[in-house]
């Protein structure tokens, strides 16, 4: 099996869920996250959730908690 090909089954879906909950060891917090495949999904965009606990992204409309 190709490289390529198995990295491609380790990834998941960008903008699969609506909603996600992060905690602090997923900053800085960024969409699409780590993991994520980007070939099929927007620009990488990085979200300032510390003040608020909670952000959409501008791209998708994905919304994130910060949970701890």
């Amino acid at each position: 099996m190709s490289q390529p090909a198995a990295n491609a089954r380790k990834q998941t879906t960008p903008n699969a869920k609506r909603h996600y909950e992060i905690t602090r060891k997923d900053l800085p917090l960024h969409c699409p996250m780590d993991g994520m495949s980007l070939w099929n999904s927007h620009p990488r965009v990085f979200l300032a959730i510390e003040a608020t606990g909670k952000i959409a992204c501008p791209y998708c409309g994905a919304t994130y908690t910060l949970v701890d």
